[in-house]
């Protein structure tokens, strides 16, 4: 796990993934998501403990999006970014894998979080924002279309007149305004932000993961489902739950008038 533009640590059971790469505001280059997506492989080994991921960003940002000046970058015979590709090839496999991640997603989001680096940051369950972060959609300045499930994410967040006036006209939205639209969860002062997301981040992971985890997956299905087929996602799940030790813990933990020691099993 030694990598040059992220860090991947491990601590009481949560998985703290951060993009470190400060100098350029942790624009994301092929190589960071490269190195994301290794990262999410040891997210998911059992073997590492994890219960909870917390995405964060280094320094003063989250990340200002792609990273244009990526001398990495993949290009067609023209010497055209070969956008489609990139999308196909690293963003959308990664996209997908953290909303199947069996466990809670938070992201603590430090500055700009810009572009794709916006997708990141709303990629969570939970998002919680520092006073100094802002949002922008910021495609439009560069003659692109949002990606990292941006169209899909926010439409659904916020509605689509906002998420239009968004995209079409770029401009910062500043994390108050955020907060209001429901887009985010929680503000923090600058200093709070990292303390507040591990004790909610350990507060995730020493609970029912199981169960926590098929609540996400469930909430990810709903997006799509029509109401009658959620039922039937919940009665899935339900029966899953059913036969879990948390499931059992969590009776005889209340019956005994105590708190509930989970494994997430």
């Amino acid at each position: 796990m030694n990598y040059e533009e992220i860090k991947l640590e491990f601590v009481d059971r949560v998985a703290v993934l951060t993009l470190n790469n400060p100098a350029v505001l942790n624009a994301i280059s092929r190589k960071m998501i490269i190195e994301m997506t290794d990262a999410v492989g040891w997210v998911e080994d059992p073997a590492q403990g994890a219960r909870c991921l917390l995405l964060t960003g280094a320094g003063r940002a989250f990340s200002a999006g792609a990273n244009l000046n990526d001398p990495d970058r993949q290009t067609t015979k023209e010497l055209r970014p070969d956008t489609d590709y990139v999308l196909e090839k690293w963003y959308n496999p990664l996209f997908q894998r953290l909303s199947e991640l069996p466990m809670p997603v938070i992201t603590a989001i430090n500055g700009v979080a810009a572009g794709v680096g916006m997708s990141f940051a709303l990629a969570g369950d939970m998002a919680l924002a520092a006073r100094s972060a802002y949002f922008l959609q910021a495609f439009r300045r560069i003659g692109l279309i949002p990606d990292g499930g941006a169209t899909f994410t926010l439409t659904h967040l916020i509605g689509k007149m906002r998420t239009m006036e968004l995209m079409l006209l770029g401009e910062k939205l500043p994390v108050e305004k955020a907060l209001e639209w429901g887009m985010i969860n929680r503000i923090y002062d600058d200093e709070a932000l990292m303390p507040e997301a591990m004790t909610l981040a350990r507060a995730l992971a020493d609970g029912p993961t199981l169960a926590l985890g098929m609540m996400r997956r469930a909430c990810w299905l709903a997006l799509d489902n029509r109401y009658i087929e959620q039922l039937w996602v919940e009665r899935h799940y339900q029966m899953k739950a059913g036969q879990s030790e948390d499931f059992q813990e969590g009776v005889a933990a209340f019956r005994e008038k105590r708190p509930a020691k989970f494994k997430g099993k």
